[in-house]
């Protein structure tokens, strides 16, 4: 008996094909897989932020992350398009804000000029009065010296002229 390579429907005219399994289903995969790592690092390149990249390229973070554990290159390449996507972003926050600048706002101005400019930089004063009542042994009074003078902050003479 010859095997059937079609079926036949209850509607006349209609056939149906036998199911045929991929010659190579690790191929297709490792296809499909290549295409998802590419499109993840190019959307990590214009946003750097995992879970937004991933779903703009319509892949699950924890296939990110499948993907990074099992594939060192693609890590390598992932941390790039992460290093790039910042970049990127650092570029637009500082378009932004020298348009700001030109557009006379104050909270770009100032911005700028506590960052870029040492005389509008925040800072710290602190005040107060230290009283300490310890002395110091003089075993401890020799290991300052000691370092003193290894650190070429005092000579031996110096200490000579001490205790003249």
């Amino acid at each position: 008996m010859a095997e059937r390579t079609t079926m036949e429907t209850n509607n006349p005219g209609t056939q149906i094909q036998p199911y045929q399994e991929p010659t190579d289903f690790k191929k297709a995969a490792g296809e499909r897989q290549a295409k998802q790592k590419a499109a993840v690092l190019e959307e990590l390149r214009r946003m750097p932020i995992v879970e937004i990249a991933c779903k703009k390229a319509g892949v699950g973070r924890t296939s990110y992350y499948r993907f990074r554990k099992a594939d060192k290159n693609f890590a390598k390449e992932a941390d790039a398009a992460l290093e790039e996507g910042v970049a990127l972003m650092n570029d637009m926050a500082e378009t932004g804000l020298l348009q700001g600048i030109r557009n006379q706002e104050f909270p770009s101005i100032a911005f700028w000029l506590k960052h870029r400019h040492a005389k509008y930089s925040p800072k710290l004063e602190v005040t107060g009065t230290l009283k300490t009542d310890a002395t110091l042994t003089p075993e401890q009074e020799q290991l300052i010296q000691k370092a003193l003078r290894m650190a070429g902050i005092i000579t031996p003479d110096s200490d000579k002229e001490k205790s003249l």
